[in-house]
């Protein structure tokens, strides 16, 4: 292997493995290596696939020297043990969202990366769409004068034999969450990048269309951010439609607004504008949206945007752009607003 390329392994090889497995056979610099899954028939079927080794245990994963970093695919909730065994094991580790479903549980992950000198990565992929890093510019350069009022809204919708096909699937021990901490996470970590940090938060949810399962369908609230800003937040997975509604964000200030579905910015309007703002301006006509119906139809391209990003970090020796500080930010934001509902919208403060 050539010094300048990172080994990759995989641990857990369900749907969302076979993103980070398309993506790294995109990236030059990085080369997949091997892949364990604790179900040996599902590993192995991973494994052959890709044209890769199959570790049957995680000592055998871990023990290979041609890895150097390991995604981690497995459930929400089964993060912690994992990466501890990586950072033990002298790996980098590149942890699928959210990080963890607490935040004593990603504080620990966190402190045993930084203990045994090995960076996380983590995988929050809508940052790094063109529509997105165009918004965050225009933020960042103040087009928008003085942020008033923002929305996220995530109308998508699951089917209960989603729920159903997993036994891990709608508990709280390793979801950790339903249409917030689940699907909503991207939007909202999107949201917190653009905007952040928040300040305080109050939420109402509750389970509508699904049965036995132990986290919400629905959720809607609000959140305050230090910068004056407001911004309601609704995201849901009992909202039916044929094709499925994109995530949408919109920023709204003195000076300018602006719509982001999915990735594509459908408004930029600016009172001062710039010749190069209509190129950034696409049709939102039959937009569907990146896996509202469907987990499996969203493509990779955003993946390989991240997996590149850290890929290039560990190379250099840096800290990826998402590590540890960053991916449990959208974790203390969702767990507050699930604070907030369960107290009947009581107001939450954001500590940070």
């Amino acid at each position: 292997m050539a010094k300048d390329t990172i080994g990759i392994g995989i641990w857990g090889t369900g749907m969302i493995a076979e993103f980070h497995a398309q993506a790294l056979a995109e990236i030059p610099n990085a080369k997949l290596v091997a892949a364990h899954n604790r179900t040996v028939e599902k590993g192995k079927a991973f494994a052959a696939k890709h044209r890769i080794a199959y570790a049957e245990t995680p000592e055998a994963l871990l023990s290979n020297p041609s890895i150097h970093a390991v995604c981690l695919c497995t459930p929400s909730g089964d993060h912690l043990g994992p990466a501890l065994a990586c950072a033990q094991a002298g790996k980098h580790v590149i942890v699928e969202k959210p990080l963890e479903v607490t935040l004593a549980r990603c504080d620990e992950m966190i402190a045993a990366c930084k203990k045994a000198a090995v960076q996380i990565g983590g995988i929050l992929p809508r940052r790094f769409g063109a529509g997105a890093v165009a918004l965050k510019a225009a933020i960042q350069t103040q087009r928008f004068g003085k942020i008033t009022l923002a929305s996220a809204l995530i109308p998508w919708w699951r089917s209960q034999e989603y729920y159903d096909s997993a036994a891990w699937r709608g508990t709280q021990q390793f979801d950790g969450g339903g249409a917030l901490m689940n699907q909503g996470i991207h939007t909202i970590d999107l949201l917190l990048w653009l905007l952040g940090p928040a300040t305080r938060v109050s939420a109402t949810m509750g389970l509508m269309a699904h049965k036995n399962i132990e986290v919400e369908d629905v959720a809607a609230g609000w959140i305050e951010f230090t910068n004056g800003a407001r911004a309601t937040i609704a995201g849901s997975t009992a909202c039916w439609s044929k094709d499925g509604f994109p995530a949408e964000i919109r920023i709204h200030g003195t000076t300018g607004s602006a719509i982001l579905r999915d990735d594509q910015l459908t408004a930029f309007e600016f009172a001062s504008s710039l010749p190069s703002d209509s190129g950034n301006i696409l049709s939102s006509e039959n937009l569907r949206g990146a896996g509202a119906n469907d987990p499996k139809a969203i493509g990779h391209a955003w993946h390989k945007a991240n997996l590149s990003e850290i890929i290039d970090a560990l190379i250099a020796g840096r800290e990826p752009a998402i590590n540890g500080a960053e991916g449990r930010k959208a974790v203390e934001l969702i767990l507050a607003l699930y604070q907030s509902a369960h107290n009947k919208g009581a107001p939450v403060p954001i500590k940070g």
